[in-house]
């Protein structure tokens, strides 16, 4: 049996967990790994890409800086998520503030440290990355729209470390970009209409507490519509491979997702419509093992 103290300890390690949302930072490793071996940089050996460790330092600078982002959002938002997220909180709540300040310093400190072992380019680039986190958390998140376009704008700028790092700037990666955006931002503004309680109460002027929920559904409507011409700019005009049947399935997970939208009315459903875009993201990242099913099998022979 384990004694009372180290039951709390694990707890606190479960709550640091759940608070830099360890699973969404595992899903942005792997999602720049994959990235740099098929897309980046495909005719590298695997190994040369996989044990490169520049790569592997910008990659976890990234984690470092992602994480801390996250506690210092959870430190901003702490009395807004006991209205939202009342079973998350708690759990939360058993890391202390000071506590949740000092990970934040020190996790943002060794992710600047780090980077200089890459180039004086990766650490202002932290640098920079770091100080518009803190300027979204503390100020930008209340402001109506400007919340939602930094916020998706932080969420895919680590990939353009990647993108840097390995000087390819080819047009279709911008185009898969946008996609990401769009669904991001799309998310976002689910997410405002999710927390839309805690939002009201904490004076959050958000869009959907600025304008209402029929304002905001009808902005996520374009912001979706936009990502399916986007699909549709992929599929038949760019090179994808196999990469075509997940914008196909997406399309149409889209195009579902709209018809739920317009019929929503609560919170459950809208928890409901995040899943779904969150998993359309998510299954984005391993899709790019699509891109060229060839160079997979090659890869792991």
């Amino acid at each position: 049996m384990l004694s009372r103290k180290n039951r709390l300890r694990i707890l606190r390690l479960l709550s640091l967990i759940s608070i830099v949302r360890g699973y969404n930072i595992l899903i942005i490793v792997l999602a720049q790994y994959l990235a740099s071996i098929f897309i980046m940089a495909p005719d590298l050996p695997l190994g040369a890409v996989l044990f490169d460790p520049k790569l592997a330092v910008l990659v976890l600078c990234t984690a470092l800086v992602i994480a801390a982002g996250y506690i210092i959002n959870s430190f901003y938002d702490s009395e807004k998520d006991l209205i939202n997220k009342p079973r998350k909180s708690m759990l939360d709540r058993l890391v202390p503030q000071r506590s949740k300040i000092y990970a934040y310093f020190v996790f943002n400190f060794l992710g600047v440290l780090l980077a200089a072992y890459v180039s004086f380019r990766a650490t202002v680039f932290f640098a920079a990355y770091i100080f518009g986190i803190w300027v979204y958390s503390h100020r930008l998140k209340k402001i109506a729209f400007v919340g939602n376009l930094a916020s998706a704008i932080l969420a895919i700028t680590p990939f353009f470390a990647i993108f840097v790092y390995y000087k390819n700037f080819d047009t279709v990666i911008f185009v898969h970009a946008i996609f990401l955006f769009l669904l991001i931002l799309a998310r976002e503004m689910i997410k405002d209409l999710e927390n839309l309680a805690g939002d009201l109460a904490q004076n959050y002027r958000t869009v959907a507490v600025r304008f209402g929920a029929k304002f905001s559904k009808q902005c996520i409507v374009v912001l979706v519509a936009l990502a399916i011409a986007d699909a549709l700019l992929l599929i038949f005009n760019f090179e994808v491979g196999r990469m075509d049947l997940y914008f196909a399935a997406a399309i149409l997970a889209l195009l579902f997702f709209m018809g739920l939208l317009l019929r929503a009315r609560n919170k459950a459903n809208y928890v409901w419509l995040h899943n779904i875009l969150k998993f359309i993201i998510v299954s984005g990242v391993f899709s790019i093992l699509l891109i060229d099913l060839d160079l997979v099998l090659d890869r792991f022979q």
